[in-house]
């Protein structure tokens, strides 16, 4: 990934907190010389020792569930994006030297991905995503609202995995390379753009992301 300095976040607290708050993980693996992407909520969580595990499950059925234990992967967490046109720079009426560029956030982890589908780490799995989605609903779903031998059953047809994280990195790009005057005009550009830039338009009043 390019990686200009200015865009670069390597700040555990953040790079997690990101993780946390877009869990859609895009695992990325090589198949049979292949590469391929599977989108897969995941769930970061520390070991004893302090290190960084990611967790998740896939379908037994999914070509991925028959890579190697120990296969090296890569998993992109993606957050928001939006275009940004010259129009929103003040430095466009200066001197027009100005181009289109499109501000975005990310977070990719490298690690190992080990494989588990014993039953009581499964259901331990499958328990603890559902608690962290399901918080803050006011009618919250729960696994044990199925029938017990339903989610059994279910069990059957997962496999879990675990990433041990060796290497994380995240790109913020949100007009950080931009002056003051150019910037307070991007994110009230955005700001203006509805809902979908409105996320990217906090990045760009905050940059730092503390």
């Amino acid at each position: 990934m390019y990686l200009p300095s200015y865009f670069s976040e390597t700040r555990p607290q953040v790079l997690e907190a990101f993780m946390r708050a877009h869990p859609l993980g895009w695992l990325v693996t090589l198949t049979g010389g292949q590469s391929e992407v599977d989108l897969v909520p995941m769930l970061p969580w520390h070991t004893p020792a302090g290190d960084m595990r990611l967790r998740g499950h896939v379908a037994r059925a999914n070509p991925v569930s028959q890579l190697a234990s120990g296969t090296a992967v890569l998993v992109v967490f993606g957050g928001s994006d939006h275009y940004v046109t010259p129009s929103w720079y003040a430095s466009k009426r200066v001197d027009g030297r100005v181009v289109p560029t499109w501000n975005y956030s990310l977070v990719q982890a490298r690690g190992a991905l080990r494989w588990f589908d014993d039953p009581a780490s499964l259901r331990e799995l499958v328990t603890a995503l559902t608690a962290t989605h399901e918080a803050g609903r006011t009618r919250q779903w729960s696994v044990s609202d199925a029938p017990d031998a339903y989610i059994t059953g279910m069990l059957r047809a997962i496999v879990g995995f675990e990433i041990e994280v060796d290497t994380m990195v995240g790109k913020f790009k949100s007009s950080q390379n931009r002056d003051d005057e150019d910037r307070a005009g991007v994110a009230a550009g955005l700001a203006a753009d509805g809902i979908a830039a409105a996320a990217i338009a906090e990045l760009v009043r905050a940059p730092e992301r503390d």
